[in-house]
């Protein structure tokens, strides 16, 4: 502890050199951690099996959802990003997960968005299908380090079997983020009959986890704010 001066004629005065931290070196620090931002996504790693996961401990969100379902462009509109996540030539043979890493480019990552690879692609050979089945449905149903995923749905074709399907695999405590993508295919008065209708598909399910839906458009920004923040928000906890 140090005394700027001491009144006691037997004592000498502390020196402020001798109490004082060496230059830059911080002792204790009550500043909350920096708020992880989407913005700051860039590519991580890719996993093509098991045994290449990160280690356990750095939050991530998952992003499913069928072959064309707008899930590459909901990413990189998310993440304000032209390239960041894409689409294969041929629409459901990569099976990777690719991982995108969030925070400072000159630290280790403080989050991961994963990019699973698209589902229910009709010519996708069976055992491709069941590749997906070994490593991104085992991903999304063991893996501890999940805070939430978001199900990008075409608003065209809204819940499909597939996606009853895929939702199988998501543990039911397990935030869920459902962004109907495409609604500036809709006209006003249709987007809302679909909305209804998603709705009480989603409902109907009957999951005890918070369960949100976004009218979504990453190509009129329509719900891209509310889909960023609560991302966001995933992943400060």
């Amino acid at each position: 502890m140090y005394n700027r001066a001491l009144s006691l004629p037997c004592l000498a005065p502390v020196a402020a050199a001798e109490a004082l931290p060496p230059s830059g070196l911080t002792l204790f620090s009550n500043e909350p951690p920096l708020p992880v931002r989407l913005i700051s996504a860039r590519f991580g790693t890719t996993v093509a099996k098991w045994s290449q996961l990160p280690a356990a401990g750095i939050p991530e969100v998952a992003f499913v959802g069928r072959s064309n379902a707008g899930k590459s462009t909901a990413i990189n509109a998310l993440c304000q990003r032209k390239r960041l996540a894409f689409a294969s030539k041929t629409p459901g043979r990569t099976q990777a997960l690719n991982y995108f890493a969030l925070g400072r480019e000159d630290e280790p990552a403080a989050a991961y968005l994963v990019d699973t690879p698209g589902y229910g692609y009709a010519a996708t050979p069976l055992a491709v299908r069941q590749s997906w089945n070994l490593l991104a449905g085992r991903y999304l149903a063991e893996h501890a380090a999940l805070r939430g995923v978001v199900l990008i749905l075409d608003c065209r074709r809204e819940v499909t079997a597939l996606d009853h399907k895929l939702l199988e695999f998501v543990p039911v405590d397990l935030p869920l983020l459902v962004l109907m993508a495409k609604a500036d295919k809709l006209g006003k008065s249709e987007r809302e009959q679909t909305r209804r209708r998603i709705d009480q598909t989603l409902q109907s399910l009957e999951r005890p986890s918070p369960l949100t839906m976004i009218v979504f458009s990453a190509n009129t920004g329509l719900g891209l704010e509310a889909a960023r923040e609560h991302v966001e928000r995933w992943l400060e906890h």
